[in-house]
């Protein structure tokens, strides 16, 4: 699991805390004992109140577009890391909510836009008009409306949030792990590229998996009728 540590500021992701996220997401990418990473933020005030205003509003030119390549690093990581990433940031996989969240890209009423890949991703998981409406009007969305809005997966109450995210790591963490990567690599290139070349692409990723010892392992303990015990070899 992964904490954002800064309650004290409503989570607010400044250089330090950015940076940190970052690295540790890099050294779990390689961790083969890592299966899920399941970010959370500490505090019971807020998950994330997103960038640390205080610190933009000194920024420059050029500062800004090296923290905005720093948010997107990590916004990269998350949705590239070849392991399922769960929790509330819309480069997850899975994103979780409870009932008392606030969501929204209230960018535009700071005179900027997204910079750390909302733009782009906002629009792939809610399509280019829910999109438009979040970002261009700067409204924030109840729970409720992102469940509907398909911005989050499910909505809990608070008390159960974590129960139900760690519910769903275990199960994830019981699936192969090279499955896991060759499938969330492929979906993440579903709404990008040319579909025959994507179709193409998966048919390679399925054949190259009958390689693995996880492979053989899923296949036989479904025929013998009893659970399968994968490695990631």
């Amino acid at each position: 699991m992964l904490t954002i540590d800064r309650p004290e500021a409503l989570n607010a992701l400044d250089v330090a805390t950015l940076t940190d996220l970052r690295d540790r997401l890099l050294e779990l990418r390689e961790d083969a004992e890592a299966r899920v990473v399941v970010l959370t933020g500490a505090g019971d005030k807020a998950f994330a109140a997103g960038a640390d205003i205080k610190y933009m509003s000194g920024l420059g030119v050029e500062q800004a577009k090296e923290w905005g390549e720093l948010g997107q690093s990590v916004g990269r990581l998350l949705e590239t890391i070849p392991k399922p990433t769960i929790e509330l940031a819309l480069a997850c996989d899975l994103r979780y909510a409870a009932s008392t969240a606030k969501l929204g890209q209230p960018e535009v009423n700071l005179g900027i836009i997204p910079g750390w890949g909302g733009t782009q991703r906002l629009a792939r998981v809610c399509g280019v008009g829910v999109a438009k409406d979040l970002i261009l009007t700067g409204r924030v969305v109840s729970a409720d409306e992102a469940l509907r809005i398909h911005l989050v997966n499910a909505v809990f109450e608070p008390a159960e949030l974590m129960e139900k995210v760690m519910k769903t790591a275990r199960t994830l963490s019981a699936k192969g792990p090279l499955a896991l990567a060759a499938a969330k690599a492929a979906t993440n290139h579903a709404l990008q590229g040319d579909h025959v070349e994507n179709l193409r692409s998966e048919g390679e990723r399925f054949g190259d998996l009958f390689a693995s010892e996880d492979t053989r392992e899923g296949l036989a303990a479904f025929t013998e009728k009893r659970e399968p015990r994968f490695t990631g070899a």
